[in-house]
């Protein structure tokens, strides 16, 4: 090979780089191993790992229990090495999965259409903004500072290049709710869209209601996200929004180091061809039965460029496909006992230390760590196999002293007092 590119040794392949950024010595890579002796590698390496930690750390990403049917189904071939929906004669159970996942998704949210899914929560809420913007024809946001951090920082990497202002509203320090005076002076005639969560990132519910009178008697959509989704087993779904934007990963979707995950939109029928990714709709094949094809797919590959509304060119179907088995196995009588447990746990542990705010939430809350920094309590849970909650700090300077915490169906009661004696000191 070197004969061939006219060079007489590997470091005439080098010999443009200048001498001290060359490391002239080996790569500090051990020997090779036998396959068994990797395996063995891999095995100690995960006994390191956080098993049998108990978790209280929520802020987006949650620990919920995956019934064992959920990889049983997405494990199936058909499912898991198919690619395309579009050949509507060959995947006839890829669409009627999205089918079931885009009728339960509307159930959930109180919105008449949603979309196959998207990526993650974070880009659905931008997604949802651009939407706001095209519908609307204004171009500014205002976003609440109670959204997910991260959620707005996406938001802020799309505006950057979308002509697209954003203002961020403020909460109040006592409830940990939406600032509604704030929220009133900042919206008007050029915003698009208001964008609030609920349950918020601080835990607490927030008065979608309220927030949907301000931004309508301006002219501007509502858009709600939701990142716990087992919150939508009990608490009434955001009908007054205009969209809903949210992450499934509490719907059996495992932790896995931040994802992938699925994200969804939802709207109103009216707003339908506005909205981004594709959906999959029902009608009849040439014999007469129930069939499944695309029957909007938004993206430039499959109409004019002018008239796409996203460069998001596919959905999270197999992601999306165990959120769809975990709710047909849960129900919605199970899924409502399933967030009762959420709720009942997150109170008996919030019993149980100070907490910042007084609104009310649903499975996660703000801790004050009086005056202490919430790095020391969490080294201090983790001797006891306990991964403690976020420092708020890192997001919020202002709660420097504050943990945000979760409790969800999988706490226990003795890690919950433990957790309880770590705030005491």
């Amino acid at each position: 090979m070197l004969s061939a590119i006219g060079a007489n040794s590997i470091e005439d392949l080098f010999a443009h780089l200048p001498a001290e950024v060359r490391l002239n010595r080996p790569l500090d890579i051990a020997p090779g191993k036998s396959e068994y002796e990797i395996v063995d590698y891999f095995k100690a390496r995960g006994e390191e790992n956080a098993n049998g930690y108990a978790s209280f750390l929520g802020a987006g990403v949650y620990h919920h229990y995956r019934p064992v049917l959920v990889d049983t189904v997405v494990s199936r071939g058909e499912f898991l090495t198919s690619y395309t929906p579009y050949q509507a004669e060959i995947a006839q159970g890829t669409l009627t999965t999205i089918f079931e996942f885009q009728t339960m998704i509307c159930q959930l949210t109180g919105m008449e259409v949603a979309n196959a899914s998207m990526y993650d929560g974070s880009t659905a809420v931008p997604e949802a903004a651009m939407m706001a913007m095209r519908i609307t024809g204004r171009d500014r946001i205002v976003v609440a500072r109670t959204v997910h951090p991260e959620y707005r920082e996406v938001l802020a990497t799309y505006a950057q290049h979308q002509g697209m202002p954003v203002a961020e509203c403020g909460y109040r320090r006592d409830a940990g709710t939406l600032d509604e005076d704030d929220l009133e002076k900042r919206v008007d005639e050029e915003t698009a869209a208001v964008i609030i969560q609920s349950p918020n990132f601080f835990g607490i519910v927030e008065d979608v209601r309220r927030a949907a009178e301000i931004a309508h008697r301006r002219g501007a959509l509502l858009i709600v996200v939701f990142a716990e989704a087992v919150s939508l087993g009990l608490l009434e779904p955001p009908r007054e929004a205009d969209i809903v934007a949210g992450e499934l990963q509490s719907f059996a979707i495992s932790p896995a180091y931040g994802g992938p995950f699925a994200g969804i939109i939802a709207t109103k029928e009216k707003f339908m061809r506005q909205m981004p990714g594709r959906i999959v709709g029902e009608t009849k094949d040439s014999r007469g039965n129930r069939a499944f094809c695309l029957t909007l797919a938004t993206r430039e590959q499959h109409i004019r460029r002018e008239k796409a509304t996203s460069n998001i060119c596919t959905n999270q179907a197999l992601i999306a496909l165990m959120a769809t088995v975990f709710m047909t196995v849960y129900g919605k009588e199970g899924l409502r006992e399933l967030a009762e447990q959420n709720l009942a746990k997150a109170h008996y542990l919030a019993g149980k230390v100070p907490l910042r705010f007084s609104g009310p939430f649903f499975n996660e809350f703000v801790a004050s760590t009086n005056g202490r920094a919430p790095d020391q309590v969490n080294d201090g849970l983790l001797k006891k196999k306990i991964i403690g909650g976020l420092a708020l700090g890192r997001f919020y300077p202002e709660l420097e002293n504050a943990m945000l915490l979760c409790a969800t169906e999988m706490s226990r009661r003795e890690k919950m007092d433990a957790v309880a004696e770590a705030f005491q000191g």
